[in-house]
């Protein structure tokens, strides 16, 4: 089967948008500030769209079966075809707790972030694979289970000297895209040479995602989320 592919989009850029993407992710929920459930539910949202449920408010005093209560609701009233839960704040035991419950209560498909599904039984959804790293390496820890993969635009620089290699991340790809394909790593790079020091640049390029989802389908891949203010201006929306 193919990877189910969302672009996830703020309640602004769905209702600004003349033409949505085939299939969206809601960005975001959180929990409320005021009370102990969910706040920023979505009013409208097409059939089979991604729910996703964040922790950018961290959790405190929220009780998981109100919030089990509103998420179902939303779901089965929106029918959507899933709910993610990007929980990227590790530790906190009543984020188990929330993640445990919706997990074994929602009527559809939840995917947890990397931090909360170690001892679930969900599909996990790790960080984007990093530039330097192939994505059978990267997800080799997650074989056997169900996989959401994120997709990032991510590009870095790794600096060779005769101190060893240090590794920075860019905030952009470079404005000059010429380079060499990887295939193995799915990316893009170019190297500058002096005399004291070897820079590498990594990058992707949309075409590198799309052949990191070829290879990732393989691996246990059904589902990969990236953002729309990213990739969804650069070429026609994801198929």
């Amino acid at each position: 089967m193919a990877i189910r592919q969302y672009l996830a989009m703020t309640g602004a850029e769905i209702e600004n948008s003349d033409t949505l993407p085939p299939k969206i992710g809601w960005m975001a929920c959180h929990f409320s500030p005021y009370g102990t459930g969910v706040s920023h539910l979505p009013r409208n949202l097409p059939p089979d769209s991604l729910l996703i449920f964040d922790d950018i408010t961290p959790v405190h005093g929220h009780d998981p079966q109100t919030i089990a209560g509103q998420l179902a609701r939303c779901v089965e009233r929106l029918e959507c075809g899933a709910v993610l839960l990007d929980f990227q704040r590790p530790g906190y035991a009543e984020a188990a707790d929330v993640a445990r419950v919706l997990v074994q209560s929602l009527p559809c498909p939840v995917g947890v972030a990397e931090p909360y599904a170690r001892d679930l039984d969900c599909p996990v959804f790790p960080p984007p694979a990093p530039l330097n790293v192939p994505v059978e390496d990267w997800l080799a820890p997650w074989q056997g289970r169900e996989i959401w993969l994120e997709l990032a635009l991510d590009a870095q620089t790794i600096c060779l000297t005769a101190q060893g290699a240090s590794v920075s991340a860019l905030a952009h790809a470079p404005q000059n895209t010429d380079g060499f394909r990887e295939a193995r790593l799915c990316c893009r790079y170019r190297l500058e040479l002096s005399d004291s020091r070897a820079l590498f640049t990594l990058w992707r390029t949309r075409e590198d995602l799309d052949a990191l989802l070829d290879r990732s389908e393989a691996l246990g891949v059904t589902r990969a989320v990236g953002l729309y203010q990213e990739l969804g201006r650069e070429k026609p929306a994801l198929p």
